[in-house]
């Protein structure tokens, strides 16, 4: 039987909108006028990206990949690439709403320090609750499914691990949290994460 649960804490891509990368790629070429291939080069390719979601700052990150693209990449252009690539999950996002109301909610996700910056646009009606509690891999220095982000997860949020409910896509990030002492449970759609928030009384 679950156990009660006091904070929920949710993965971002893949839970709470739908990434498609490609679509990222497509967008900063064009708005840069460069090729979608030298963009996927340059900040996948080359590992920038993982450099960046493991803890490189972001200045030094925008002007590796401005030197790489042979331009220069402003944080409006690259949250709007971001932005581009991001389809709300409109019915998770509105049952999240609804428990945000009564239970704190938090966001641990895989990416540098500006998504937390862009995820409030991303997802405006949830902006208020998520504020000061969207958790990034690259400011905290570290990467899910380690442990020990999610212990930093929930200290940082003020929760106890036992009764923080986790929400991931990947079961790899889900066997990371269990290991750190969080429920966790995996969920890619409205019908399966209402499922889980049944289980576990919170709709």
């Amino acid at each position: 039987m679950p156990r009660v649960i006091e904070c929920l804490l949710l993965d971002f891509d893949g839970v709470l909108v739908r990434y498609a990368r490609h679509l990222r790629v497509r967008h900063l070429a064009a708005s840069i006028g460069c090729s979608a291939a030298q963009v996927q080069t340059a900040l996948f390719d080359s590992g920038l990206e993982r450099a960046y979601d493991s803890g490189m700052a972001t200045d030094a990150y925008l002007q590796q990949l401005g030197d790489a693209l042979q331009t220069t990449i402003s944080i409006a252009q690259w949250q709007a690439a971001r932005i581009a690539a991001c389809a709300p999950q409109t019915g998770v996002v509105e049952r999240v709403e609804q428990i945000a109301q009564t239970l704190p909610i938090g966001i641990l996700t895989n990416n540098g320090a500006l998504m937390a910056q862009t995820i409030p646009q991303l997802v405006p009606t949830l902006a208020d609750a998520l504020h000061g509690r969207i958790l990034c891999s690259g400011a905290l220095g570290g990467r899910k499914p380690d442990p020990a982000i999610f212990t930093q997860a929930v200290t940082l949020l003020g929760a106890r691990a036992e009764r923080t409910l986790f929400i991931d896509d990947l079961f790899v990030n889900v066997r990371g949290a269990r290991l750190a002492g969080l429920q966790a449970e995996t969920a890619t759609d409205s019908r399966a994460f209402g499922k889980v928030m049944k289980r576990y009384a919170l709709t």
